[in-house]
């Protein structure tokens, strides 16, 4: 076969990550520029609410996407790495709290959402995974996610994406290990319980950078492809709030010196269908309109932690007690981040 003819992704791989990395830089060094001009071409005043909020829209809309975009790239090439079976080989037979933090750990670089978390629970159990084990894993997996951390770097910088990549992992662990700790496997579904156990084991890796590259590709129109609609309503919402939403009235809602307002964040949080992708832009609206930076980590840790629609699909693998269980100590986990953070920042 003639190379000539091949993609340069299968001819020269590198060069074309070079050559992308380029692009992704140019395209993201002329967002201010751009947004201003697009502002400057309405008729309407740069200083006025509605001339704000279009601003906050032009801007963030693009940065928004072109970080998801690139990191869900990058996350679709590592997450090449970590099969299902892999990730399975890798927890089987570890000890609990060592198993914990590392089911955490791998729940941050792993492509699963809560549409996978039946089938991820039953090979979990089928492999002798503990249930707290598990659990730290689901927890994990849509709460310290990789858009997550992305849009929190690009949006806040390094210490807020750092401080939430603590935060999320702290809670996957000591929850999954508090849960496991109550011995609540009698509250498995009879069916899960009854599954036969597998062994446990990973294929050789035979994958070409190529191939990465492809995966990468391939993440990039399923997980873009599928949450753009919420990241575009997630920012018109925020462009609402930085455009007309004044900053005493947010500061009194959801500011320090509201006692309840973490345990309200996390009550309207819960019911939320919403992906990180899509609340984040809020919390920066929220933030910028003075809002308490535990409250609004609560509020996000429960839209995306604590999600109605997971604990639907999990009602399949766990009877009642076992997701009240997990409701239970998932939210106490998310109440404490609230109120630390707000005591202490």
């Amino acid at each position: 076969m003639n190379t000539a003819a091949l993609p340069l992704t299968q001819r020269r791989p590198k060069l074309w990550l070079l050559a992308a990395a380029a692009l992704w830089w140019t395209l993201y060094q002329t967002l201010i520029p751009a947004s201003e001009a697009l502002v400057a071409l309405l008729p309407v005043q740069r200083d006025s609410h509605l001339g704000s909020a279009l601003q906050f829209f032009f801007y963030d809309t693009p940065k928004v996407l072109l970080l998801l975009t690139g990191v869900v790239f990058v996350m679709g090439m590592v997450n090449s790495y970590f099969t299902p079976e892999r990730t399975r080989a890798l927890l089987a037979g570890r000890r609990e709290g060592v198993a914990n933090a590392m089911a955490a750990t791998l729940g941050i670089v792993t492509p699963f959402c809560s549409c996978s978390a039946v089938p991820l629970f039953i090979g979990f159990v089928q492999a002798g995974v503990p249930l707290g084990v598990t659990l730290s894993f689901l927890i994990a997996a849509p709460m310290v996610n990789e858009v997550a951390l992305a849009l929190l770097l690009g949006l806040f910088g390094w210490k807020i994406a750092l401080l939430y990549l603590g935060l999320g992992l702290t809670v996957a662990i000591v929850a999954g290990w508090v849960i496991g700790r109550l011995g609540m496997e009698h509250h498995l579904e009879d069916w899960v319980r009854h599954m036969p156990r597998v062994q446990a084991s990973a294929g050789a890796d035979t994958l070409t950078l190529a191939d990465r590259i492809e995966a990468g590709r391939a993440s990039v129109r399923e997980v873009v492809g599928k949450v753009w609609p919420y990241i575009v309503a997630g920012i018109a919402i925020g462009a609402g709030i930085h455009g007309w939403v004044p900053q005493d009235m947010m500061a009194a809602i959801m500011g320090k010196d509201a006692w309840w307002s973490v345990p309200l964040a996390v009550l309207i949080g819960v019911p939320m269908y919403a992906n990180a992708a899509g609340v984040i832009p809020i919390v920066q609206a929220l933030l910028a309109k003075g809002a308490a930076l535990g409250t609004v980590l609560a509020f996000m840790m429960s839209v995306i932690a604590l999600s109605l629609p997971e604990l639907v699909i999990l009602r399949k693998v766990l009877k009642l007690p076992l997701i009240a269980a997990f409701v239970a100590v998932v939210a106490t986990g998310i109440l404490a981040v609230g109120f630390v953070f707000n005591a202490v920042l």
